[in-house]
């Protein structure tokens, strides 16, 4: 995982003052460009690593850091968390390095780090289609779930309808590419779309989130839902064995082969909300794909193509 690069690399400058990027490629068994844009996304983030061009250059910690990772500034131990915790929601190993991390910084950094090392995670499957813009919004919401601080927002929800909500922010997540906003408000936890929040204007009131949170479990809820919802109807169809990863892509984790027919066939099941999200999915399959299942499927396939044949058909 690219956090524990990140943490490596870190302590490899730390023991040992300068290292290039072909020799943290080495180190770390990753080719020279790996290395040269983990270097680069550490600088980047406002952690203290530079470049020192000429012979006998690499790249190097400086100040405070350089002999003691206790060294960096607040500022820029949070910035090492914000860049290397998203990872951890989905890596044993990342979870372990930033403890080790962690221990390694003064105490008074302690809780701020570890805040934003939550503030932040990655789930890479994928919902629908792909926004892969990172909304410039994202960096202001991690602050104030960092300071915990409320946050005033002016959101526009999926029937078009916009409100103004002071809410709590208790956690970011990107979700490929899709960044989600979980807080705390009135009613109770809410998650919001960050490209639906049309305005964002941080306060200094107090932000309160439960004890007991935790950004992967409260999200892993959030999922649990939305996939219920998503998963109302269920077909079973067939179609040749080759075609299953592109079915996968159309359905996502919606999309199970449940056994092998001869002639290569597969025979798998899907679901979405509604028949008709199915039919709609499946329709330019065409004769490819056999819906076995259920009738209200077959149903609205039967449909749309009696409205593209009425619609087409004596054109040619």
């Amino acid at each position: 995982m690219r956090a524990d690069r990140l943490v490596a690399a870190l302590l490899l400058m730390q023991a040992r003052g300068r290292v290039t990027a072909a020799e943290l490629a080495a180190e770390l068994e990753v080719s020279v460009a790996t290395a040269r844009r983990d270097l680069e996304a550490l600088s980047a983030a406002g952690i203290p690593v530079y470049p020192q061009p000429g012979r006998g250059g690499g790249w190097s910690l400086v100040g405070g850091a350089r002999t003691d990772l206790s060294g960096l500034s607040a500022a820029e131990a949070q910035a090492l968390f914000l860049l290397v915790g998203p990872a951890a929601a989905v890596s044993g190993e990342a979870k372990a390095a930033l403890r080790k991390l962690v221990r390694a910084l003064p105490q008074t950094f302690r809780a701020d780090a570890e805040a934003a090392a939550d503030a932040t995670m990655i789930d890479p499957t994928r919902w629908g289609e792909r926004d892969r813009r990172r909304p410039e919004i994202v960096d202001l919401l991690q602050t104030a779930v960092v300071r915990r601080r409320k946050v005033r927002l002016t959101y526009t929800s999926g029937a078009r309808e916009r409100t103004e909500r002071l809410v709590d922010p208790w956690g970011l997540v990107d979700k490929d590419d899709i960044w989600y906003l979980l807080a705390g408000t009135e009613r109770g936890r809410r998650t919001f779309r960050v490209d639906r929040i049309a305005e964002a204007e941080p306060t200094d009131l107090p932000a309160e989130r439960p004890d007991d949170f935790t950004l992967a479990t409260a999200w892993n809820e959030v999922v649990g839902e939305v996939e219920q919802r998503r998963s109302r109807t269920w077909a079973t169809v067939i179609i040749e064995a080759r075609f299953v990863p592109v079915l996968q892509n159309q359905f996502g984790r919606h999309c199970h082969t449940v056994g092998e027919l001869d002639h290569g066939r597969a025979r798998v099941r899907l679901a979405a909300p509604t028949p008709l999200d199915i039919a709609r999915n499946l329709a330019g399959w065409g004769a490819m794909v056999e819906v076995v299942e259920p009738p209200s499927v077959q149903a609205e396939l039967a449909r749309i193509g009696a409205e593209l044949s009425g619609r087409y058909s004596g054109r040619h």
